[in-house]
């Protein structure tokens, strides 16, 4: 034999399970869907199987089960992918129930064999398979024969030139006992997993011959649309990244203060965290870094924790949304994962082409993560600021911080050293008034002031003081009171 073999890819039509393959499923390859009841196994399956099934590629879809297919049927006809004009042209069911119950393997394989020259399919799909193997469990002969069975299907298909799934209940104790894995080509195993009282779905690929593909579990949400893949990866999505030349203009915030603070504005491409307590007027600087970029034609993205927009009472930012100008993003899921934070924001970057992001704020996000992901809140961070970065967005991130201690702390988790900018807002009590003062902590690449500013919120938004403040007792990070001046 001589040359290389190419081996041709599938798409499978489900959002983010090609990444997760290494590109799609290899032609006429043998694969296993395992997985626990409800975990998505026949939705996966008749996912795959609408997406790639047409005239010239025909399916057929063995039920094994004891329900007829029609009742199966009702229920998947509900998502999108679902096509009911394929259905007997494309698409022919089959029930294997009868077959089954005879126990005979050879009579079940020639079943199938039967339907298969007649339909002369390029897909086959076998639902649910374990039916199939729990008639083998009667001793060493029924396993053989099992073994038997699976060999035979398997090159059958390969000969018919069809590509075959086996959808079957297995945990993964029972796959690593069983002749099947041996066999398939592929393993595909999703779970749920349930962390207090929060139920996440994952998928995993066990192996897939032929090709690299990613390890690791993987989030998936089963949606109207159908299933939804969301892979653990530094950056998704494969849109072409912005190039950000290495001197990066300067970006306007907004507030004219603060330009001159950092000598200009942020640099392009640069995230920066501030910090302050709660009523410091982050969120009015948000809107403020919006604005700005909207004046300029610049396109921009708000993802807001906890403040919805219908409770902002926030004319500014109300008006940048209903002209188009900023996309917000909000979530009433207390289940929220990393990859679907970040797929959300990939999607309205990609769509409105935004160069400004507002995230407010990831002192609220642990609300809505998943637990499991609570727990590593600043490798949320990492990656959520690295898609930003990496895409030459320009962002400002919120981080709610009490300082009341004498330690120059600037916010939670040590989430200040993830970002190229820090900006910390404070209050002061100063001769009997509670003041406002802003500092810029760091920027990098760029230098920066590094006096600390007084500042006012008014109807015009956020004004600073041209002058350096000189207040020797804020350094201890502690409120000072001033004697009144005689």
């Amino acid at each position: 034999m001589s040359g290389k073999v190419t081996l041709e890819k599938l798409c499978t039509g489900v959002p983010g399970l090609d990444v997760l393959l290494g590109g799609g499923l290899t032609e006429f390859s043998f694969t296993l869907i395992a997985g626990a009841p409800g975990s998505g196994k026949t939705t996966l399956a008749h996912q795959i199987m609408f997406s790639l099934a047409t005239p010239e590629r025909r399916a057929l879809f063995f039920t094994v089960l004891g329900e007829p297919p029609l009742k199966m049927l009702r229920y998947q006809q509900q998502f999108s992918f679902f096509d009911m004009d394929k259905v007997g042209s494309a698409i022919r069911y089959v029930n294997l129930a009868d077959d089954l119950r005879a126990g005979d393997f050879s009579g079940v394989l020639e079943r199938i064999m039967r339907e298969v020259e007649d339909f002369a399919p390029s897909l086959v799909f076998v639902d649910s398979f374990r039916s199939v193997v729990q008639t083998a469990r009667s001793g060493n002969e029924g396993l053989w024969d099992l073994q038997h069975f699976v060999q035979e299907l398997g090159s059958r298909m390969a000969t018919w030139q069809a590509t075959t799934f086996l959808i079957g209940e297995y945990t993964q104790a029972d796959v690593e006992a069983n002749p099947i894995i041996t066999v398939a080509d592929g393993m595909i195993a999703l779970s749920h997993n349930l962390d207090e009282d929060s139920v996440v779905r994952k998928i995993r690929i066990i192996k897939m011959r032929g090709q690299a593909h990613m390890s690791g579990a993987h989030t998936l949400r089963i949606t109207d649309d159908g299933i939804r893949v969301y892979p653990r990866q530094l950056t998704p999505g494969s849109g072409a990244y912005r190039t950000v030349a290495t001197s990066a203009r300067p970006v306007p915030t907004g507030v004219a203060g603060l330009d001159d603070m950092l000598h200009g504005g942020l640099p392009q491409g640069h995230t920066m965290l501030v910090s302050g307590p709660t009523g410091i007027g982050k969120t009015i600087l948000g809107t403020r870094f919006l604005q700005a970029g909207a004046a300029q034609g610049e396109k921009g993205v708000a993802v807001f924790f906890e403040k919805h927009t219908a409770r902002l009472h926030n004319a500014a930012l109300i008006e940048l949304v209903q002209d188009g100008q900023v996309t917000v993003l909000e979530s009433l899921s207390l289940s929220l994962t990393v990859e679907e934070l970040l797929d959300q924001l990939t999607e309205a970057i990609e769509r409105t082409g935004a160069t400004r992001v507002v995230i407010d704020s990831l002192s609220e996000i642990g609300l809505y993560l998943a637990p499991e992901f609570r727990y590593d809140l600043r490798l949320a961070v990492f990656r959520t600021l690295s898609l930003l970065s990496r895409r030459g967005v320009t962002a400002l991130v919120t981080v709610g911080f009490e300082d009341n201690a004498p330690n120059w702390r600037f916010s939670i988790d040590n989430l200040c050293f993830l970002a190229d900018a820090v900006l910390s807002m404070r209050f002061a009590e100063v001769e009997g008034h509670v003041c406002k003062f802003m500092t810029v902590i760091k920027v990098r690449g760029t230098g920066h002031s590094n006096e600390l500013r007084e500042y006012r919120i008014t109807d015009a938004g956020i004004e600073v003081s041209p002058h350096v403040t000189n207040l020797d007792a804020l350094m201890t990070g502690y409120p000072t009171r001033r004697e009144p001046h005689k």
